[in-house]
């Protein structure tokens, strides 16, 4: 009956915001597991990468299990930083100015290899976008050591010279 004059009276809300409260609360990781989740899925996107790589060299089909098994384990490898820093937070930095083009290039490279691996199976192809995906990926982690991005443009324009 509490429950009823509550509703009416429109004191319900707040019950509302703790079950909100008590459930996000219930799905947040402690320090500790989050750490495990990182090592887990980031080692098991680095083993699926040199599997891939590994991979690369059978006759028929090596080409196309590379490009899956090396996509699989960029994923992996980039799901592994939302375990740190939370969904939500990785998705917002992903988006960030500084990383929306890397961001934006290694998602349309990831989707553009498994097209080229499975629909239009031309294996080169699906090399270049790896390799695409690779830089991207690269140019991506760059953006998170500070000032690391500005080292290498100068690197790559001293020896240009």
């Amino acid at each position: 009956m509490d429950k009823l004059k509550n509703v009416l009276s429109g004191q319900d809300g707040n019950d509302d915001l703790n079950v909100l409260q008590a459930a996000n609360e219930a799905s947040t990781l402690g320090w500790g597991t989050r750490v495990k989740g990182f090592v887990a899925c980031f080692v098991s996107g680095v083993l699926c990468s040199v599997l891939g790589t590994c991979l690369l060299w059978l006759p028929r089909t090596g080409l196309t299990l590379f490009a899956v098994f090396y996509s699989v384990g960029n994923i992996a490898s980039l799901l592994s930083t939302m375990f740190l820093m939370g969904p939500l937070k990785q998705l917002k930095r992903m988006c960030d100015k500084t990383r929306a083009l890397a961001t934006g290039i290694m998602i349309t490279c990831l989707v553009l290899t498994f097209c080229a691996a499975f629909w239009w199976k031309i294996k080169g192809l699906a090399l270049l976008f790896c390799i695409l995906q690779f830089l991207a990926f690269t140019w991506y982690s760059l953006s998170y050591i500070p000032f690391a991005r500005d080292a290498i443009i100068k690197l790559f324009s001293a020896c240009l010279k």
